[in-house]
């Protein structure tokens, strides 16, 4: 791109990207970010894929492992307190209106 004379280059502190700045418009005419050490490269693009899916697997049967288990703890709850219900003696509930 041909750079013009009211064309400034700068160098942003924060993201070391490269702006090119109008004076006359005062605003940024273009932005180059600078290259990310952490790129991965495209040969690696199927060991990242098959990494992910095998993550999203592990993270599915450990959610439907602790399903089951909440199941089971539920319905074991749920005998406790029929058990304790049917030793308990049946009584007739006091009202306000019986107190009087």
């Amino acid at each position: 791109m041909v750079k013009l004379k009211s064309e400034i280059e700068v160098t942003c502190p924060c993201c070391r990207s490269t702006l090119i700045v109008d004076i006359n418009l005062r605003r940024v005419v273009s932005h180059a970010e600078p290259e990310r050490g952490d790129k991965p490269e495209l040969t690696e693009a199927a060991r990242i894929v098959a990494a992910q899916a095998a993550r999203r697997d592990a993270l599915f049967e450990e959610s439907v492992a602790a399903e089951k288990g909440r199941d089971d703890a539920l319905t074991r709850r749920f005998e406790e307190a029929l058990k304790q219900a049917k030793q308990e003696p049946v009584t007739k509930p006091m009202r306000d209106f019986d107190l009087d």
